[in-house]
Formats: C-alpha cells, sequence, structure tokens
C-alpha cells in the first residue's frame, strides 16, 4: 500500500485584479480550499473591487492580502520589483508557506525557502508576436530579462495549454521540468430561453482579443451583438454594437445564458476562460483560428481568421440562418466544456504541488546528479 501523498498545509498565491488571472485563482483556491489547503492570495496591481473582495471573503480558507504596486507588464513597474519581492517574501515567512505559486515571472527569481510554480498565463513578448506580427521593441528588454530569470528560477513552470508552453519555451527556454494544465471553471445552469443574440467579452483596449473588428461589422450581422469587458468609454469598440462596460460575475454569467453565439475572434489567447464559461452556458462558438484555441475546442467549435471580417461575418450568420448547426455547436461546446472543469484542474495541481514537496530541492538534486 503506497504512503498518501503530501499536500501543501498553506500555499502563497499572487494574482491580480485586472483580468482573467483573479477568476482563475479564485475558482482554484475554492478547489484547494476544499481539500485543506489554505490560500494567502497576495494581489498586486489595482485594488481589487467591492465585489471581487466578496468573492474572495466568500472563500472559507482564503486570506487576501493587496499592495498596490505595479504589475511587472505596466509602465514603471521596475521600480516596484524590490519592493513587493520584499513583501511577498515577508508573506512567505509570516504565513509559514509550504509552496509559492506564481501568477506572474519576475518574482520566481527571490530567495524563495519553498518550492516555486510558476504559471505563465501570458506573456508581454508572445503577445507582441501574436498581435504586431514582429518582435518586442527594445525598451521591453529589461522584461524579457526578468521573466527569463523568473522562469529559469521556478521549481516548475506550467502553462495552460500545450502550444502556449511551446510558445514560452521557444522564447524563454529552455526550461525545466514543465507542464501544462487546462484551466477549469464550475459547471452552469443551461437555459432553454437561448435569444437571437451574438455575445463578445473581453478587455476592449486589447488588440488580441480583436473586438472592434467585431464591432465594426457589427451592422451586417443577422443577430444583435453586445459587448462586455473592462476599459474606459473612448475605448468603447463602436457605437454600433452595445458596449455593457465591465460586468460582475452574475451579470456575465445572466449574458451568457442569454446568447446562443458566443464570439471570440482573438489573435492571441494562452487559453480563454470566457470562451469555457460561455460553452458551460451552452453557447455555440465563433473562435479566432489559433493554435491554443484549436487546442482546447477542436471539432467543437467554428474558427475564423481573426483579420478576415468577412468570414467572422459569415461564420455568425451561418448559426444564425441555420438552427440545426447552432443547436449541434451549441452542444458540442457544452460537452467538451464539461472536460474542463474545475475538479479535473484542482486534482492536477495538486498532483503537481504533491510531486515538488515529495521531490528534493533543485540545488541537492543538481549537486547529487
Amino acid at each position: 500500500m503506497s504512503a498518501p501523498r503530501a499536500l501543501p498545509r498553506r500555499v502563497l498565491m499572487t494574482a491580480d485584479a485586472v483580468g482573467g488571472i483573479w477568476h482563475y485563482a479564485l475558482q482554484l483556491a475554492r478547489g484547494l480550499t476544499s481539500s485543506n489547503v489554505e490560500i494567502v492570495l497576495a494581489v498586486l496591481g489595482p485594488p481589487p473591487a467591492p465585489g471581487q473582495r466578496a468573492a474572495a471573503a466568500a472563500i472559507d480558507g482564503l486570506t487576501l492580502a493587496h499592495r498596490g504596486f505595479a504589475l511587472e507588464w505596466m509602465p514603471g513597474a521596475e521600480g516596484d520589483l524590490d519592493a513587493a519581492g520584499s513583501w511577498l517574501l515577508e508573506l512567505e515567512e509570516a504565513f509559514a508557506s509550504d509552496l509559492v505559486h506564481l501568477n506572474g515571472f519576475a518574482h520566481a527569481a527571490l530567495p524563495w525557502r519553498v518550492p516555486t510554480v510558476v504559471v505563465a498565463h501570458s506573456c508581454v513578448l508572445s503577445w507582441w508576436r501574436a498581435v504586431k506580427g514582429s518582435e518586442a521593441p527594445a525598451e521591453w528588454a529589461g522584461y524579457r530579462r526578468r521573466t527569463q530569470a523568473g522562469l529559469r528560477a521556478a521549481d516548475l513552470v506550467v502553462a495552460p495549454t500545450r502550444a502556449f508552453l511551446e510558445e514560452v519555451q521557444a522564447l524563454y527556454g529552455p526550461l525545466e521540468p514543465t507542464l501544462w494544465i487546462w484551466n477549469g471553471c464550475a459547471p452552469a445552469e443551461m437555459s432553454d430561453a437561448k435569444e437571437p443574440l451574438i455575445f463578445a467579452a473581453g478587455r476592449v483596449w486589447d488588440e488580441a482579443k480583436n473586438l472592434r473588428a467585431l464591432a465594426a461589422v457589427s451592422q451586417r450581422l443577422a443577430w444583435s451583438l453586445a459587448i462586455a469587458g473592462p476599459g474606459a468609454p473612448e475605448h468603447a469598440p463602436s457605437a454600433a454594437a452595445p458596449w455593457l462596460g465591465p460586468l460582475p460575475p452574475e451579470a456575465m454569467r445572466g449574458w451568457y445564458a442569454r446568447a446562443s453565439v458566443f464570439a471570440m475572434p482573438s489573435r492571441y489567447e494562452p487559453f480563454g476562460l470566457a470562451a469555457l464559461e460561455a460553452a458551460m452556458a451552452g453557447c455555440a462558438l465563433v473562435l479566432g483560428d489559433i493554435p491554443t484555441l484549436r487546442e482546447i475546442w477542436d471539432g467543437a467549435a467554428m474558427f475564423v481568421p481573426p483579420d478576415d471580417r468577412e468570414e467572422i461575418v459569415a461564420a455568425l450568420n451561418m448559426l444564425a440562418d441555420d438552427p440545426e448547426l447552432l443547436w449541434l455547436l451549441g452542444g458540442l461546446a457544452r460537452s467538451r466544456a464539461e472536460g474542463y472543469s474545475a475538479a479535473r484542474m484542482t486534482a492536477r495541481y495538486l498532483d503537481a504541488y504533491a510531486g515538488l514537496l515529495a521531490a528534493p530541492p533543485r540545488a541537492v538534486a543538481a549537486l547529487a546528479s
């Protein structure tokens, strides 16, 4: 009979409240705390909104801490990195953490006392390649060095798709050990009240999301289009497409339940939690034809070239005109989404954590080899 695996009692996890990392961190924290792992969630950057704080407070076993240090990809971040690092090391010691889970790069190079996991959700260099079609300019050289140093210092590097892990390896590698763990979300209620509505969501200012292209063709679509996401009013994609602004999770669930189609013609999307949440609600998916989204949704979605507006219009109108195809794709998306559960994601992270705790420290292993 094998001995029970050793799990961490306390994990220090970093996050920010700006985008998808927040939702990922809370989803994972719910799963980890249900397995009796306490989480100290150290949030950098802009403060969590009241609704975000309430969501974190509802997770028994999660302690939320925040400091407004600039995120590593923000202008002026370099001046904050040392102070943020000192704060994180203090938290590691104060909470007697057994493992550090970093949803960022640079701080993995700190002198941690315990094993470190770095999850590569996205990065500036891969974003630049996908969106601009070129290498990031020279002013990002410092970011490149810090990111590479952090990745190479980590005891484990995780990415949300195999395709994105390959991209990270190409940019910063060789890295070892590595692992890909698909993101997951909780089941959603199916709605029988689907409407002739196309829904989209994302940061409206982010060229990777390609929401302006979607909005630009809104008047050529057979169905109404609504777009949700953070961004100042001047970033609204188009007056022709209703911009809903940032919405709390319960409001997003309502839009997913109403919409028949979720459109995400992204140029760059290392995973795409919004598509997963929409699929859980039974939306048919129209997605950008990029390797990461193909990995997750091939055979369960329609794919369009992100920069071909004619193809985007044709795909969306095809679904509006073909109820049987719409029903089929909605069902396929829902079925595929059920495989990307929060429970599956949590189990894979627990296995990864247990493996790190059972392994000798990297320095010891290197000396023994």
